[in-house]
């Protein structure tokens, strides 16, 4: 019988041939991340009890995003803390105010394909958009990686969820995650792997693919994975990594706890819908429903080719007076290529607030957070009660055409009516 992706990269973590869904292994871990929230203000009393010494200070990788900029002093005493710990450690990766954790580690090329990253925030599993086994754990176990460099894991079922076909002008890989998690429920893949294939999926930019990566949580799952192939080590090859990158996908004998499959052709635009994420609707069944704020950004859907589609679709247009249009690119390097390329300017005109790189209002920390009785279509990832604020405010979760559309209209819109060359 062959074996899973996921067996395969853990198999090479704990230094063996073969490991099955369900054995318990020792792993040696590639990379370390932890952000300022759940980092070294939590983890550093035990630490320096169990010794204070890291195991490999050039595998632990810190980025402060979640309290940048601070909003607070115990914010502010949060990142001064990170800031004087990567000081103390020497550690030679230190990020901040570049935007949150998963796209920062996976620009500066701390993701490969094979990699066993380990992070402090349950969205590290967007790694898997490169084919890394990238998942979350807590701060108390961070504790023994950072001064071994190694755990245990129990090696997880995969769930393999095929998209056949083409997308649909207005659909997007957004709505791709969004209905995969309206059948799977928001823990019906829990501590198993989302592994997604098929012709769609191929079509996919990387872009797009750490989207479906770092939604797979949204279900319950461990990871997602995604096979690697050609535009993964183009994307590799751009962000300065020159050394042989492997490439890796499941043996056509791999076994799996389950097989979903779709047409991407059939698919609508998708709406999570308040207070879960996998209560989700076809755009036909949410439209006109009345925002407040619409937020366009996240570590989910807040890079370049998001900022394209909203910029296509606002371009000459404006934000509806009765709402507010926040915007926050993924990363410095982000709002970067979009200033150059003309798109924040074309944002800004149409009336939209364009914020540094950060978590902000995505968690609620700071930059644009939603008071009670407020209703916000978000890009982001979590819509649970109190997520982006207000625990009596809405969150809406769409696709960046969604949420530039939405921002148009006042109202939950089809971004379909702004795209497509011909309306059926």
């Amino acid at each position: 019988m062959g074996m899973t992706m996921s067996e395969k990269i853990l198999a090479k973590a704990s230094r063996r041939s073969e490991v099955k869904a369900g054995e318990i292994v020792w792993v040696k871990v590639d990379i370390a991340m932890m952000h300022d929230l759940l980092g070294p203000w939590l983890v550093d009393g035990a630490f320096k009890r169990l010794g204070g010494k890291l195991f490999d200070k050039e595998k632990v990788v810190v980025v402060s995003d979640h309290c940048t900029p601070p909003a607070t002093v115990h914010q502010a005493d949060i990142l001064k803390c990170t800031r004087d710990w990567a000081r103390l450690q020497e550690l030679s990766y230190y990020y901040e105010f570049e935007g949150p954790c998963h796209q920062v580690i996976a620009e500066h090329g701390h993701v490969r394909p094979g990699r066993l990253i380990l992070g402090t925030d349950s969205h590290t599993c967007m790694a898997g958009g490169l084919g890394a086994f990238a998942t979350g754990i807590g701060s108390t176990e961070m504790v023994g990686v950072l001064l071994t460099g190694e755990t245990w894991l129990k090696v997880p079922e995969t769930i393999k969820v095929i998209w056949e076909g083409k997308l649909p002008e207005g659909v997007y890989s957004k709505d791709i995650v969004l209905k995969t998690i309206k059948d799977l429920g928001h823990a019906g893949a829990t501590y198993q792997t989302l592994e997604f294939s098929g012709t769609a999926i191929e079509g996919l930019s990387i872009d797009d693919r750490f989207v479906l990566s770092n939604m797979a949580v949204e279900a319950g799952a461990k990871t997602g994975l995604i096979k690697t192939d050609e535009k993964v080590i183009d994307y590799l090859r751009s962000r300065g990594i020159t050394e042989e990158i492997e490439l890796i996908h499941s043996d056509p004998d791999a076994s799996y706890s389950r097989v979903l499959q779709y047409n991407a052709s059939e698919l609508e635009p998708q709406v999570a819908c308040p207070h879960e994420v996998d209560n989700v609707h076809g755009i036909s069944a949410v439209e006109g429903i009345s925002v407040d704020q619409v937020y366009l950004g996240s570590c989910t859907n807040g890079r370049i080719s998001d900022l394209r589609t909203a910029a296509e679709i606002l371009k000459g247009k404006k934000v509806s007076k009765n709402i507010r249009c926040l915007v926050v690119p993924a990363s410095q390097h982000i709002w970067m290529e979009a200033n150059k390329e003309g798109i924040l300017d074309v944002l800004t005109e149409a009336g939209c607030i364009v914020n540094m790189p950060s978590c902000g209002a995505c968690g609620g920390f700071t930059s644009g957070v939603i008071g009670a009785g407020e209703v916000v279509m978000s890009s982001s990832n979590r819509n649970f009660r109190g997520r982006m604020g207000s625990p009596n405010g809405e969150v809406y979760l769409g696709s960046p055409a969604t949420v530039a559309a939405t921002a148009i209209e006042g109202r939950i819109a089809d971004p379909r009516n702004y795209l497509m060359k011909e309306v059926y």
